[in-house]
């Protein structure tokens, strides 16, 4: 977590903001507290997008889109104003880091760790599913490494399963290196596309990159549509179940509840705490993955 600059609100709704979580292309992130004590994490569009009538509508759709959403490894949200001069959404607060950080400041995670991650990002799209919604953007940036899991943050492209669009009809929209072949298509998105994403997420984990590499986004989604992925990196228990998450058709692919199912069964004598397994370290004999302490307004190791 970062101080907050002197361009940062000091307010937000009923938060009172202590530091700064993280900043995008559309906005930022803050730490927030209410009156009571509560702790939040608070997401502000940027002031030149609040203008935006485009943009504010698609930021309704993603509050719509994340209130539906509730389950153990998901953040759900506690408040909001779509409306406000400056849009925000609070929910609750995951004390973790990103997944993209971990493996980036550590290397890849140890076996133990990926077969919880890839368990615990099943269950969460087990509950994202079960509102109807597809998330369109699970990818290593959007999964915390908490304590008690991993979470699966930031539904603003994720669209009804119902035919409701919350974003626009046909559009490609979301991160290429992990996105399905039907999503770089623009094709019509089932479930299905999220348990794609699930798989390169974990191959993200263990690789240390992205299965179908770096580059253009045009070069990147021809891979992906095209060529099959780098799962060299993968343990030999879980590759099966990865390859089958990966497959180009997504009839092909695992429901999430299979994914679980499978992830039990590649290893019956797994620790039953994530906590065992996702701080357990980057590598065989690494550091651990750190985590931020009490004194920061995060949860200590």
């Amino acid at each position: 977590m970062e101080r907050l600059a002197g361009s940062d609100p000091r307010q937000v709704g009923p938060y009172t903001l202590v530091g700064r979580l993280g900043a995008g292309g559309m906005g930022a992130v803050y730490l927030g507290r209410s009156s009571g004590g509560r702790t939040v994490a608070v997401k502000v569009v940027r002031p030149d997008l609040a203008g935006d009538d485009g943009f504010r509508d698609r930021f309704r759709r993603e509050v719509a889109a994340a209130r539906l959403v509730s389950g153990a490894f998901t953040a759900p949200v506690v408040d909001a104003d779509p409306d406000a001069g400056v849009p925000w959404m609070a929910t609750a607060f995951v004390p973790g880091v990103p997944l993209s950080r971990a493996v980036t400041a550590h290397g890849p995670l140890p076996e133990a760790a990926l077969r919880m991650l890839t368990a615990g990002l099943a269950e969460a799209l087990v509950g994202v599913h079960a509102a109807g919604v597809v998330h369109r953007d699970l990818k290593p940036a959007n999964v915390l490494l908490a304590l008690d899991g991993p979470h699966v943050i930031d539904f603003g492209i994720a669209r009804a399963t119902d035919g409701t669009t919350l974003t626009s009809t046909g559009s490609v929209i979301g991160s290429a290196p992990y996105m399905s072949p039907e999503q770089a298509l623009g094709q019509h998105l089932t479930p299905a596309s999220d348990v794609f994403s699930l798989g390169t997420t974990v191959a993200f984990a263990a690789l240390g990159e992205s299965p179908f590499g770096d580059g253009a986004g045009a070069a990147v989604l021809f891979r992906v549509v095209h060529t099959e992925p780098d799962l060299s990196a993968v343990p030999e228990s879980l590759r099966p179940l990865v390859e089958r998450c990966l497959a180009k058709d997504p009839e092909e692919r695992p429901a999430p509840r299979e994914v679980i199912a499978a992830v039990a069964g590649a290893d019956p004598g797994a620790p039953s705490d994530p906590r065992l397994a996702l701080l357990a370290g980057a590598r065989p004999g690494g550091a651990p993955v750190d985590m931020p302490r009490l004194s920061d307004g995060w949860l200590p190791e």
